[in-house]
């Protein structure tokens, strides 16, 4: 009874290091996968594909698509366009105009 506690108890420790092996390659190439997904879709428009041009005005930086021209904002630049007086957002909008 003692050999099958023993060899229950290495065929357990044997298991959780296999499986901490296999976490670790996962994390790995999950890792991996998020950094080809981000150097594929950096500067890339949701909507169409295409390349977004950044512009800046007055320290906020919003991306307008060379195609669509849809225009996106990075986190904050919303609240930053909010905070603008109503001269300076009019301005602002007429940066993106054609």
């Amino acid at each position: 009874m003692p050999v099958d506690k023993e060899d229950e108890y290495i065929a357990r420790m044997e298991y959780e290091r296999l499986r901490k092996i296999d976490e670790e390659k996962q994390e790995k190439l999950a890792e991996e996968e998020k950094k080809k997904l981000k150097e594929l879709h950096h500067m890339r428009c949701p909507k169409c594909g295409m390349h977004l041009v950044a512009i800046d005005y007055k320290g906020i930086e919003a991306d307008k698509c060379s195609h669509c021209e849809g225009i996106w904002l990075d986190a904050g630049e919303l609240e930053s366009i909010i905070g603008l007086e109503q001269s300076a957002l009019n301005k602002f909008f007429k940066v993106f105009k054609k």
